[in-house]
């Protein structure tokens, strides 16, 4: 499919950007669990572990945009399988999020950490159901929910790494 080839050079970057913060998040959490007082179990499988999940999926998006896929419909299922994936998986999360008493979410933590989620995985599991009669316009869906998870990753990331270092090193200090 030619409108692909256009799009080479974008998931080229957005999944090698993914697969080096993928590495840089475990070095985080390396770091972390060296210091005295760490998070709660619940909350790391509540916080830490979809942000891991929202860079793999970037990665695996872009991976799965260049397999030479027989014809459209097997692409658009495959990612389309992934966008429902990523929705049950949310649910789960947005469930453990509720259970964990280590942290309060705010609304920051309400829009990064679940409703944009959310958003993206939806319109991954819309655009691969556009994909048959609109390609070249799902290909955009697609980008954009490729970079979306990308940059809810990067901010996950950094609110954990911020809060780790100005919340709970402050009251250890206290």
């Amino acid at each position: 499919m030619a409108d692909l080839n256009a799009w080479d050079s974008f998931y080229v970057i957005v999944g090698s950007a993914a697969g080096a913060l993928i590495g840089l998040q475990f070095v985080v959490m390396t770091l972390i669990a060296e210091r005295p007082q760490g998070i709660s179990a619940e909350a790391g499988r509540a916080f830490a572990t979809p942000t891991i999940i929202h860079f793999c999926c970037c990665l695996l998006i872009a991976a799965l945009v260049r397999v030479p896929w027989p014809d459209i419909a097997t692409g658009s299922y495959a990612g389309g399988m992934v966008g429902l994936a990523g929705l049950f998986y949310m649910t789960l999360t947005l469930l453990r999020m509720r259970r964990q008493n280590a942290y309060t979410l705010d609304w920051e933590d309400w829009t990064f950490h679940i409703f944009l989620p959310f958003l993206a995985y939806g319109l991954l599991v819309l655009s691969s159901l556009g994909s048959i009669a609109h390609a070249h316009a799902a290909l955009f869906g697609v980008g954009g929910t490729t970079l979306l998870l990308l940059f809810i990753g990067i901010h996950n990331a950094w609110d954990a790494v911020a809060y780790q270092v100005y919340v709970l090193r402050k009251k250890g200090a206290e």
